[in-house]
């Protein structure tokens, strides 16, 4: 397969399977990142970045207090490229189940 005939694969994905190709491709770029796990009994059962206990509704709410992904970086050291592009491409494929966590925990 090309480049090419990808992309016009990719390009009829829906949003959630475009989120998980994106896991599962930085999976393979990045010796074993996580991805976003969903735990039961962990952070009431939220997205998180993979096994930590940081939920992508956190770092959604302090990109919109307008904290940049450096600034993230600082704040979570520990926290990889992948992670921040795993947890944006998740906020992207799953908005409403976002927005309920946070309006759950504000």
């Amino acid at each position: 397969m090309t480049i090419q005939e990808l992309e016009t694969k990719i390009s009829t994905l829906n949003l959630a399977d475009k989120a998980k190709l994106i896991s599962i491709l930085t999976q393979t770029l990045t010796n074993g990142s996580l991805g976003i796990k969903k735990t039961p009994g962990v952070c009431g059962g939220d997205g998180c970045i993979g096994n930590t206990r940081i939920p992508v509704w956190v770092l959604v709410g302090y990109r919109r207090l307008g904290c940049s992904d450096a600034e993230l970086f600082k704040c979570y050291p520990h926290l990889t490229a992948a992670d921040l592009v795993n947890a944006w491409a998740y906020a992207d494929a799953y908005p409403d189940e976002i927005e309920q966590a946070i309006r759950e925990n504000d």
